[in-house]
């Protein structure tokens, strides 16, 4: 079995594709990386101006590492291993837009922490409970 790709690898691969530096863009995108993400790492703290980050379609079971990212406003999780929002407090008060769907949250503790956010796409995963989606009627910004 071959190791994952870390995110240090995929923001070089990024930054030759792209020809930025992953430490001054806006939008990065790491998705379908082959073989795939399985960990945030460290390295994604050096993205400090990153607006939108999209990590989909990869093989990642928590959320971590996100402290840097100081001016993040789109996360892109979707089609991941992911359990729990666990991990999101670092950003919880510029994230606007999460997404989600296709992982394996059962319940919706931790998105609390989320005070800005607008677009939550969380189709797809394991909720079964109608009070865990309740609990979306809690958020700051929520208009429901």
């Amino acid at each position: 079995m071959s190791k994952g790709t870390t995110i240090k690898e995929a923001l070089a691969q990024w930054e030759t594709k792209s020809g930025e530096k992953a430490a001054e863009a806006e939008e990065i995108k790491l998705l379908c990386q082959i073989p795939s993400v399985e960990k945030m790492d460290a390295s994604l703290s050096t993205l400090t101006n990153c607006k939108k980050l999209s990590l989909s379609t990869n093989a990642i079971e928590k959320i971590t590492n996100l402290n840097g990212l100081k001016s993040l406003k789109i996360l892109s999780l979707g089609r991941n291993n992911i359990k729990s929002f666990s991990g999101l407090e670092p950003v919880g008060d510029t994230l606007e837009e999460l997404w989600i769907s296709y992982n394996l949250i059962e319940k919706m503790k931790g998105i609390g922490v989320l005070k800005k956010l607008k677009v939550l796409f969380i189709s797809n995963n394991l909720v079964k409970d109608w009070s865990e989606v309740q609990k979306l009627s809690e958020l700051p910004a929520s208009s429901t």
